[in-house]
């Protein structure tokens, strides 16, 4: 992605930061994912998106795969989940945006760890996970 490198590990950054991170990968694999399903139209994709990306929609998959995480993982969701964001958006439940946040922190922490591998398996779960989600409803 970039030659920088972040001068601290996963560990001693802010959890708000690491879910800052984990939201801008987590968008893309979605929009990757979106396309790839044959997704063209900007709307259509904008709405689709938000099946996947808002609070509610984080939360519910979260606790679906809660029984994936290891232990280590866990720990990290928790923390990102914990963490003092200061607001909550208007249209989202507190307890779904502090889930979301926990995903999101567990997202960019392990990307910031460099383990690509388990952040593609942990990605392919949650979308798989949605897409259960949708054909149940529909």
């Amino acid at each position: 992605m970039t030659q920088s490198v972040i001068s601290k590990s996963p560990r001693e950054l802010n959890p708000l930061l690491l879910a800052y991170l984990g939201d801008a990968v987590y968008e893309i694999y979605v929009r990757y994912h979106l396309i790839a399903a044959g997704l063209f139209r900007p709307q259509d994709l904008q709405r689709e998106a938000t099946r996947y990306v808002s609070a509610g929609a984080q939360a519910k998959v979260c606790r679906r795969i809660e029984s994936e995480l290891t232990d280590e993982e866990m720990g990290i969701l928790k923390w990102g989940r914990n963490a003092k964001s200061g607001s909550v958006p208007k249209n989202a439940r507190v307890s779904d945006y502090r889930y979301s946040t926990g995903l999101e922190a567990l997202i960019g922490y392990l990307y910031v760890s460099g383990n690509e591998q388990r952040l593609q398996e942990l990605m392919q779960l949650i979308l798989e996970q949605v897409e259960k989600g949708k054909a149940q409803h529909e």
